[in-house]
């Protein structure tokens, strides 16, 4: 999870902010460049420490300990902020170190509960827990519709990602009861009609044609060194796969498990709907080659491979 801002005071533009989405930047003849907005980073500064409290967690190799849902991890301070935050894989909590939840929890705490402490609600919060996973969900949205409008490829389909962006992002402004009497499957089939349209036009541009793996179940797979260029990916299975050096660019990834992938010198170049939380599950080096607007994991680093003296393709 992402560290907050410097102080604890939400900025004003927090308050009836418009979601912009990712940025267009690039040229014509660019696959797929954005910078993510920053709304749709997590600012934890700006948040309750939902996540450390509304999700539940089940003791494994991810987390160290069990958790319910609406009880506050051990760990979180008064103040909101992880009290191992630097050494969460250390201490066995990598799991919280994947998770993103796409700008929801501040919009939560900052919006739509209008910056009142879930510690100080009548119900203790449950009506801001129970929204967490909502807002994230339409956050995720507004997350891929601002890729498709960075994908030049697919003009024509821009106004109508355009239009559902803008339908998202007022849905991301309501009040609490309606939030949670939302249909998010509903909304999320509208708009996968529009991403799965984009991610046609910006396959077709590869040279070759593009392989077909939509939900397949590649767990421990060894693609070293494939050609999984313009692949449908999406929904695909890939936990513990061997990737490395494989060739993803405009592959579609969107919900693909990438859970513990071996990205090391994978070419990921604007290979499409790419999340933090998927590069934060798996492993990559220093020739990892990923999307535009997305950070490099830190604890790459920290996982030298065999591979990693080499210098960038």
């Amino acid at each position: 999870m992402d560290a907050g801002g410097p102080d604890g005071g939400p900025p004003a533009s927090w308050h009836g902010h418009r979601h912009t989405g990712a940025r267009r930047t690039g040229t014509a003849g660019e696959h797929h460049v954005s910078t993510p907005a920053p709304e749709l980073r997590a600012d934890c500064g700006n948040c309750f420490g939902l996540c450390c409290v509304a999700l539940a967690f089940t003791r494994s190799a991810d987390f160290a300990r069990d958790k319910k849902a609406g009880e506050p991890c051990g760990h979180l301070g008064g103040d909101h902020r992880c009290g191992i935050h630097a050494t969460l894989r250390d201490e066995g909590y990598s799991g919280c170190t994947v998770y993103d939840c796409f700008g929801a929890g501040q919009q939560l705490s900052q919006v739509t509960f209008a910056g009142q402490d879930w510690r100080d609600a009548p119900d203790r919060g449950q009506a801001m827990f129970a929204g967490l996973p909502v807002m994230r969900q339409l956050h995720e949205l507004l997350w891929y519709l601002g890729g498709t409008l960075a994908l030049h490829a697919a003009a024509e389909v821009h106004p109508a990602a355009e239009a559902a962006r803008e339908r998202v992002a007022g849905l991301t402004r309501l009040g609490a009861a309606d939030l949670l009497a939302l249909d998010v499957a509903a909304e999320r089939a509208a708009v996968n009609e529009v991403l799965l349209r984009a991610s046609a036009l910006a396959r077709t541009q590869a040279v070759r044609r593009p392989r077909n793996r939509r939900g397949a179940d590649l767990i421990g797979a060894r693609m070293k060194g494939a050609d999984l260029r313009a692949a449908d990916l999406r929904g695909a299975y890939l936990i513990g796969a061997d990737l490395r050096d494989a060739d993803l660019r405009l592959a579609d990834l969107i919900g693909a498990d990438l859970r513990d992938a071996d990205l090391r010198g994978a070419d990921l170049t604007g290979a499409l709907f790419v999340t933090r939380t998927q590069l934060n599950a798996a492993r990559g080096d220093v020739r990892t080659r990923i999307p535009a607007g997305l950070d490099r994991p830190a604890h790459w680093a920290r996982r030298p491979g065999p591979d990693t003296a080499k210098a960038p393709r």
